[in-house]
C-alpha cells in the first residue's frame, strides 16, 4: 500500500528543489562571418547537476511519483549512457532512494565518478544495445521502477508551457533583434527535448523551425526518411548522450522539420573550437549542435537572409578531459579532425 504522506513530501521536496534553481543563461555568440544573423546557445551545463538532462531527471521523477511506480524504498534502475544517471542520482539521494545507472562500459569515467558522488552506482554492459535488457532484469530482480527515459521522456515533460525549455528559451530571446529564431537547433538522446520543443511551437504558432542534428550510427534520421520503426544500428553512437542504436518511443518525427546528419569528427572538432569562442570546454553533443546551427547559418547567409538561431550547450567539456579532449583518444576512436577544423575554418571566413 502507498504512503500518501511520504509521497506528498517526496514531491514538495522536488519542488522546493526546482523553486531554489534559477533559470540557465543564454549565450549570444558574436560571429562576424555572419552578418545579420544572431547564434545563441541555452547553456543547461549551468543546472546543479552540470547538463540539460536535469530537467528530464526532475520530470521523471514527477511523472512516476504521481503515477504510483515510485514508493518510499523504491530502487530507481535508469539506462544511460551518463548524464541522466547523474542527474537521476541526485534526485534519488534527494529523495532517500537507491539507484541504479545501467550503462556502457566505455561511458566517460567523470561522469561514473558524479554518480557515484550522489550516492548512486554503476552497472556496466558492454554495448549501447543492452542496456534495456539490463534494466528491465535488473528492475524485476531487485522489485524496483525501471525509469525508462527512452520511453516516457516525451511524456514526463509538460510542453505546453509550465517554465520547460521552450518556454525559456522564447521568453529569453523577447529582447533580441529578432526575437523569434528562424531555427532551433538540437540533438536527440531520448528525443524528449526535441518533442517539447517541436510541440511548444506548433501550440504557441510560431514560424520558428525545428532542425534535429544526429551523430554516425543513430537510426534517428533514417528513421525520420521512412518511419521504419523495425530500424537497429549495430553499434551505438560514439558521442555520448546523443544518437540511439534503435528507435526510441520518445522521438517523436512528425514535429521535427530537418535532419541533419554530423561526423563524429566534425562534432568533436566543433567542440574544440566552441572553447575559442567561449572560454571554456563543451561536450561533443554541444559541437554537434552548432556544427548544425553552423550550416544553417551559411545558408542563410548565401541567400541573403537575417535572423536569429538557437541552440543547446549540453553539458560542460570537464566531463570529458580522457576522451574528447585527450588527442590519443580522439585518434583512436574519432580520427584525424583536420578536414574538419579546416572546413570550419572556411565556414567562418569573412571574406
Amino acid at each position: 500500500m502507498m504512503n500518501s504522506s511520504w509521497v506528498k513530501n517526496a514531491i514538495n521536496e522536488i519542488n522546493a528543489d526546482y523553486q531554489r534553481s534559477a533559470d540557465t543563461h543564454l549565450i549570444r555568440l558574436s560571429l562576424p562571418a555572419f552578418p545579420g544573423i544572431q547564434l545563441y546557445l541555452k547553456d543547461e551545463s549551468t543546472h546543479p547537476t552540470g547538463s540539460l538532462k536535469h530537467r528530464l531527471a526532475r520530470s521523471l521523477f514527477l511523472y512516476g511519483l504521481c503515477n504510483g511506480w515510485i514508493k518510499e524504498g523504491t530502487t530507481i534502475i535508469e539506462s544511460s549512457s551518463g548524464s541522466t544517471a547523474v542527474s537521476e542520482a541526485y534526485f534519488a539521494r534527494l529523495l532517500g532512494l537507491p539507484f541504479i545507472a545501467v550503462m556502457p562500459s566505455c561511458t566517460a569515467k567523470r561522469k561514473i565518478e558524479q554518480i557515484e558522488f550522489y550516492g548512486g552506482r554503476c552497472h556496466f554492459v558492454e554495448s549501447a544495445c543492452e542496456i534495456y535488457a539490463a534494466s528491465e532484469q535488473l528492475a524485476r530482480e531487485l522489485n524496483g521502477h525501471y525509469m525508462d527515459q527512452f520511453t516516457y521522456a516525451e511524456r514526463a515533460t509538460d510542453w505546453r508551457g509550465n517554465n520547460n525549455i521552450a518556454d525559456s528559451i522564447f521568453r529569453q530571446m523577447q529582447c533580441e533583434p529578432n526575437p523569434v529564431p528562424r531555427h532551433i537547433v538540437m540533438s536527440a538522446g531520448t528525443g524528449g527535448t526535441s518533442a517539447t520543443i517541436g510541440r511548444y511551437i506548433r501550440c504557441q504558432g510560431y514560424d520558428t523551425r525545428l532542425m534535429v542534428v544526429d551523430p554516425e550510427n543513430s537510426v534517428f534520421l533514417p528513421f525520420w526518411q521512412d518511419r521504419d520503426a523495425t530500424l537497429r544500428s549495430p553499434v551505438g553512437s560514439k558521442i555520448e548522450g546523443i544518437g540511439r542504436p534503435r528507435v526510441e518511443p520518445s522521438f517523436i518525427p512528425d514535429v521535427v522539420d530537418e535532419m541533419l546528419r554530423v561526423p563524429d569528427a566534425a562534432s568533436v572538432a566543433t567542440a574544440h573550437w566552441l572553447e575559442t569562442q567561449l572560454g571554456r570546454k563543451v561536450g561533443a553533443s554541444t559541437g554537434t549542435n552548432m556544427w548544425g546551427t553552423l550550416q544553417l547559418a551559411a545558408r542563410m547567409r548565401d541567400a541573403g537572409e537575417t535572423g536569429s538561431l538557437v541552440t543547446l550547450l549540453c553539458d560542460s567539456g570537464e566531463r570529458y578531459l580522457e576522451t574528447y579532449y585527450n588527442p590519443q583518444w580522439v585518434d583512436a576512436h574519432i580520427g584525424d579532425l583536420t578536414p574538419w577544423k579546416a572546413e570550419l575554418a572556411q565556414l567562418l571566413n569573412t571574406h
